[in-house]
């Protein structure tokens, strides 16, 4: 990582280093591309977009700021999504908060800006700012906040929400923490530590993106605002600032937010929050041209004639001009704008030219000290010569002395056997390294704070000589393959260790006294290793392996083990950890997790192997479950483990097989937001109910339901939730059957929950629906809608928006027995 950083000083020598984007080779660009970023050129200002998630974000207005008004643009958004839920898959926290980061930046790849963070973890709704900033310590979030102002310089700050409107506490904090940070970003008492590292710096203003509407504000306000028309349509680009939007806005898969293209003049309005007034635009008083720059009118006409000079046919011919621009950059080295401007034209002397530099690894992964084959490959297809010096790899100190002329399309190819450091970091998210602290990520080096993900740890350099100049192009070293449908594909080099260790399941439910097995998968990522894989059990527990030896002769190699374990006769909850030895060198054993769409690149997490052991006080009746999966969440496994047979019910199972064999039938988590077809087996299910079966649904959110008739009598749902996990919990009816049998359900039982009670409970519902809790966050009124259980003919109905999804895989105690009885509901205990 360091390594990488301080290449970057090369730009002061007349070197250029790409930013690159680690997964994928840098896309050349076409010459409606090339001409607009010579345009950009031209224009020396900057705005930050400030909000708290992703997909927060008016994706219209960073289009339209970066390729409209051609400025630099960020959109800061404190925390990475980790608290959301997942339409696309069943990663969770951690996970999630690693494909919305990459939903992010292939969002930026398309509308322009660039993205940063926080260390601010999205820990699930909040209902007031005060609670966001207690728990995720407000002055650790601020001094990120102005450490990405300080750092990224912007003219204009523009917020998506104010301290008073946006809803969720974690958007209202979004805005308090951008005016705090607006105003402490220029004052030296104020985190003076970064003041090693970034200069001071004051905005102009500071505004709110206003999506209200004119008849809804007073004169006075309207005063206050500011238009934009950011729909307009730019032909160098092929589209409108909307058509961006809704492209990138699409990147958030995730969260199902496909969205279709806007066309047309729209007006945006920004709302003044302070700093100095503008007037009529945005920009107002800044000044945004090369006057900006001490010395700088001649590299702002040198620019200005070679975007009116550009042939688009034979972008090369604007070589010699751009390559005049840059000596003239250099006799202005040391400013800020000089900086990205430089680095901007550099990348534009590439476009033009249409070098493509590629370094391709023989294998997807490598371990630390191993030898690993990459070829390197360099194309210059224009007709202008460009002088190949020298290509090397500077985290492995290799390298290979050239001076070769490519035109037309040469080739040079390039091989290299490297050895991999045997200190190189392995291939895990920067900011999951360390042990969190509460509510924020844990990070050291104050450089990386705001970093969207990590830099590649092995990189290749192409040393490049264009008329008379040194350039230097570098590209991550990546691994190519054939897809048979997609075609070509990259994905990031991994530095794995050299054995890792993978836990069957995440946590393992124990329910009785007999012991049961524990599957762990020992996965070898390097040739001819051999040792062995420890144990590390918590007090109390027992098994009848500790030390599990194992030998590869080649890599990718598996080997399945599985040891039996006894848990203590009490209620317990401990975390199994394993250590690995090879070569009597012992270290902490790693799991790995590959996180693997179409849409992002290929992420790779290497965390601690660990399970967790949890002994429950568990009594239960009833078999056989069947299983409607929805937006998809982990309870058929957590149900399995505690001895149910579970069926994954399809549409076609639905709507034509025998149900009536079933103890219960559960739907996941928005089943009837996502499953179409439950509108035509709605009937079936009611049927089955009426008959006698035990039919549970959990949470579903109002907008998009594919029926009204979630159950037999009506009921409808709100966003009525409580977010406190630790929220009283008041019990309407303790002697109900559902709180008595088989297990009696105590106060207790309401400890220790996670990230919150629930969400979308019903707020109207008929009366013969039974409300078993109230509860409510603090200062709110009671909510009685977070269980509902009706009796329909023989059976039994109960729809539930407590979030058994977040709660049975964290292992909560109450929340197993609670729901073990509404399976068993309806029958003799």
């Amino acid at each position: 990582m360091s390594s990488f950083k301080n290449i970057i000083f090369a730009l002061l020598l007349g070197c250029l280093f790409v930013t690159i984007v680690n997964g994928q080779p840098t896309r050349r660009t076409n010459a409606g591309e090339i001409q607009h970023a010579l345009k950009k050129l031209t224009v020396l200002g900057s705005a930050l977009y400030v909000a708290a998630h992703p997909d927060d974000e008016n994706t219209t207005v960073l289009a339209w700021l970066s390729n409209g008004r051609m400025m630099e643009t960020a959109y800061l958004s404190l925390t990475r999504g980790d608290g959301g839920q997942n339409l696309i898959g069943n990663e969770k926290g951690d996970l999630l908060g690693v494909i919305r980061t990459q939903e992010l930046l292939a969002a930026r790849r398309i509308d322009g800006p660039r993205q940063f963070f926080t260390r601010a973890v999205d820990f699930g709704y909040s209902k007031s700012s005060e609670e966001a900033l207690s728990i995720w310590g407000k002055e650790t979030i601020l001094s990120d906040v102005v450490w990405t102002i300080r750092k990224f310089r912007p003219d204009v700050i523009i917020t998506r929400f104010t301290p008073e409107l946006g809803g969720h506490g974690h958007h209202l904090a979004s805005a308090i923490l951008a005016e705090e940070a607006f105003h402490a970003a220029a004052d030296p008492k104020a985190f003076p530590a970064q003041l090693k590292h970034v200069d001071l710096w004051q905005p102009k203003r500071l505004l709110w993106d206003d999506w209200r509407r004119d008849e809804d504000i007073s004169p006075e306000e309207a005063e206050l605002r500011i238009s934009h028309n950011v729909g307009e349509f730019n032909p160098l680009l092929g589209k409108s600032y909307s058509e961006l939007a809704a492209l990138s806005r699409s990147q958030h898969k995730c969260q199902g937010f496909g969205a279709t293209a806007y066309r047309g003049a729209r007006l945006e309005r920004f709302y003044h929050t302070a700093g100095t007034p503008a007037s009529e635009d945005l920009f107002d008083g800044v000044n945004t041209s090369w006057q900006r720059v001490p010395g700088g009118e001649k590299v702002g006409s040198a620019i200005e004639a070679a975007y009116k000079n550009f042939d688009p046919a034979n972008p090369a011919a604007s070589i010699p001009a751009l390559v005049a621009i840059d000596k003239l950059m250099d006799d202005l080295s040391g400013n800020h704008w000089v900086k990205i401007k430089q680095q901007a034209l550099r990348k534009i002397i590439r476009d033009c030219l249409g070098i493509w530099v590629e370094a391709i690894a023989e294998e997807y992964s490598t371990t630390p000290g191993e030898a690993l084959k990459v070829t390197a490959m360099a194309i210059n297809p224009s007709r202008y010569p460009a002088v190949l010096k020298k290509v090397h790899m500077p985290a492995v100190a290799t390298d290979t002395m050239l001076t070769e002329s490519l035109t037309d399309g040469r080739r040079k190819v390039i091989p290299f056997l490297v050895k991999i450091p045997e200190n190189m970091i392995y291939s895990h998210p920067y900011w999951l390294r360390l042990t969190r602290e509460g509510s924020a990520f844990n990070i050291a080096d104050q450089e990386q704070i705001g970093a969207p993900e990590n830099e590649p740890e092995l990189y290749a350099v192409f040393e490049w000589e264009i008329d008379g100049r040194p350039y230097n192009f570098e590209t991550p070293v990546l691994y190519r393959w054939r897809d048979p449908v997609a075609g070509e594909r990259y994905r990031p080099l991994e530095i794995l260790p050299p054995v890792m260790v993978n836990f069957e399941s995440p946590l393992h439910l124990f329910s009785g006294e007999a012991a049961r097995s524990v599957r762990l998968k020992i996965i070898a990522a390097s040739n001819n290793i051999s040792g062995k894989i420890s144990l590390s059990l918590p007090p109390g527990w027992r098994s009848d392996q500790t030390d599990i030896p194992f030998s590869f002769s080649v890599k990718g190699e598996e080997a399945t083990h599985a040891v039996q374990i006894s848990a203590p006769s009490a209620a317990s909850s401990e975390l199994l950890k394993a250590t690995v030895d090879i070569n009597e060198n012992q270290s902490v054993a790693r799991s790995i997790t590959r996180i693997s769409y179409d849409h992002i690149p290929v992420q790779t997490l290497l965390p601690e192997a660990s399970t967790r052991l949890i002994k429950l006080d568990l009594k239960k009746e009833g078999n056989l479950i069947g299983y409607v999966m929805g937006s998809g969440d982990d309870l058929p496994e957590m149900l399995r483990q505690i001895g149910y047979d579970v069926d994954l019910l399809s549409d076609d199972a639905l709507e034509t097989e025998n149900l009536s064999g079933y103890d219960a039938i559960i739907t996941g988590i928005r089943a009837y937001n996502t499953r179409q077809r439950l509108k035509l087996a709605q009937k079936r299910l009611m049927e089955y109910v009426y008959n006698g079966g035990t039919l549970i649904i959990q949470y579903n959110t109002a907008h998009r339901l594919v029926t009204e008739a979630l159950g037999p009598y009506p009921l409808r749902l709100s966003r009525d939730r409580v977010t406190l996990e630790s929220a009283p919990v008041n019990f309407i009816n303790p002697e109900h059957p559902l709180m008595t049998g088989p297990n009696r359900i105590e106060a207790k039982d309401m400890d220790d929950w996670v990230q919150e009670r629930g969400l979308y409970f019903p707020n109207q519902w008929d009366e013969k629906y039974q409300p078993l809790f109230a509860m409510n966050d603090p200062g709110e009124s009671e909510k009685t809608g977070s269980l509902l259980y009706a009796e329909y003919g023989k059976g039994v109905y109960i729809y539930s928006g407590i979030s058994w999804f977040r709660q049975l895989p964290a292992g909560v105690q109450g929340a197993y027995r609670l729901f073990v009885n509404m399976i068993s509901a309806g029958k003799e205990n």
